[in-house]
C-alpha cells in the first residue's frame, strides 16, 4: 500500500490525529509530518498566554506515526485490505525524553524505526524534530494489533 493509503487507514481522526503526511515508508522505518495548528484544542489551557505542546500530545503523535501507521503498513504486507480493516492498534508502552518545546504553528518531522514486529506487537524507536532540525523528543513506543469483533 502507498503512504497515502496507509494514512487513510489510520483510525485516529481530527481533532486527535497528529499525522498530516507520510513522506517515507518502508518495512523498517517511517517518516511523517504534522503541523500543530495554533487553534489546537489543548493549547487553551496548557500554559495560557504562552502555550506549548503537551508532552503527552507529542508522544501521541510519535505513537500514531511509529506504531499505528507503521504497524498498518507492516500488517498490509501479509493480509489483504479487507482483512486489514478488521484490525486496530492499542498503545502498550513508551519511554520518552523531551529536550525542546514545540510551540503552536510549528511543523515537526517524526521518524520511527522498527525495533521488532512479532506476534502482532510492534516496538519502534521514535524521534520528533523541529523544522530547524533540532531534536525535540525521542524514545520508544509500542503497541499491539487487536482483531475487532
Amino acid at each position: 500500500m502507498t503512504p497515502e493509503q496507509i494514512l487513510a487507514k489510520v483510525p485516529q481522526q481530527a481533532p486527535f490525529r497528529f499525522l498530516d503526511k507520510i513522506v517515507e515508508l518502508t518495512e523498517d522505518n517511517i517518516v511523517g509530518e504534522y503541523t500543530f495548528k495554533k487553534d489546537e484544542f489543548f493549547y487553551e489551557g496548557h500554559f495560557p498566554g504562552d502555550p506549548v505542546t503537551p508532552g503527552v500530545i507529542l508522544t501521541e503523535a510519535m505513537a500514531q506515526t511509529g506504531v499505528v501507521a507503521l504497524g498498518l503498513y507492516l500488517l498490509s504486507l501479509s493480509v489483504d485490505e479487507a482483512e486489514l480493516a478488521s484490525w486496530t492498534t492499542f498503545f502498550t508502552e513508551c519511554e520518552m525524553e523531551f529536550s525542546k518545546p514545540v510551540f503552536p504553528g510549528e511543523t515537526v518531522k517524526i521518524t520511527g524505526e522498527k525495533v521488532f514486529f512479532r506476534r502482532m506487537k510492534l516496538k519502534s524507536k521514535v524521534c520528533l524534530y523541529l523544522a530547524n532540525g533540532d531534536l525535540a523528543a525521542a524514545g520508544t513506543v509500542a503497541g499491539v494489533g487487536v482483531k475487532r469483533g
